[in-house]
């Protein structure tokens, strides 16, 4: 399964150990191949260097993120797409579409609001959890 996570995913796994994004970001690293785009990953490093979003990750969770991204595979962005209300999250789409991924998983509304995008379904965490049974 080729799986995308977006930035607020992420970022809300390392605030919480036991919430629903959390269980994803671990069930996804074990089970699942992570796609990444330089810009979905410029933006994950961009985000957590904020000093308000940094004091709220713990430092071991940061390692976990940076080895989990540097394993996901890096996707090259042939076909740009722009149909996103919010114009920076066109990249999350962009990538699943470049890189045939088969989920998009998001808390993003301009996101959600597009479900699903060329086939690939886009689900909030609580719907992953559901239909992928991935608090296992």
């Amino acid at each position: 399964m080729r799986i995308i996570i977006d930035t607020n995913i992420l970022l809300s796994a390392g605030m919480k150990e036991n919430s629903s994004p959390a269980h994803i970001v671990r069930w996804v690293n074990k089970n699942a191949s992570l796609l990444k785009s330089t810009d979905t990953e410029d933006e994950l490093l961009q985000v957590m260097s904020r000093p308000q979003i940094a004091r709220l990750l713990s430092p071991r969770f940061v390692e976990y993120l940076r080895e989990m991204m540097a394993s996901a595979e890096l996707v090259h962005i042939l076909e740009e797409i722009n149909v996103c209300r919010d114009k920076k999250d066109n990249k999350f789409i962009e990538l699943s579409v470049n890189g045939r991924a088969d989920a998009i998983i998001s808390g993003d509304q301009d996101l959600l609001a597009l479900n699903p995008f060329r086939g690939v379904p886009i689900l909030s965490a609580a719907d992953f959890l559901h239909f992928h049974d991935a608090r296992q």
